[in-house]
């Protein structure tokens, strides 16, 4: 049987909104507690030097205790209401897991 998730800010089993948004990336840590870090890759057009460059971000993600990801995992981020100084959103689904 599935274990029981306690965690308010679940936007399943909690209450919390999921509202704006949605991204995806990749896993990179998930280190801290109830937290994920996600990368995403983009290119940018310098029209200047009619060049473009690879970008990193990083976005810091609620981990909902149910869902249970690991690194390299592609996942869908939901925006959310402020959760703490850093988080602004919430890990919604694994999309593509890691080999």
């Amino acid at each position: 049987m599935a274990e029981v998730c306690t965690d308010k800010k679940c936007y399943i089993h909690g209450g919390l909104k999921v509202r704006g948004g949605r991204l995806t990336g990749k896993v990179v840590s998930t280190k801290a507690k109830n937290t994920a870090i996600i990368e995403r890759d983009s290119t940018r057009f310098f029209q200047k030097y009619q060049r473009r460059a690879k970008e990193r971000s990083h976005i810091t993600a609620h981990l909902p205790a149910c869902l249970k990801i690991s690194l390299g995992d592609m996942v869908v981020l939901g925006e959310t209401r402020k959760i703490s100084k850093t988080k602004a959103w919430t890990v919604l689904e694994v999309v593509k897991k890691d080999k």
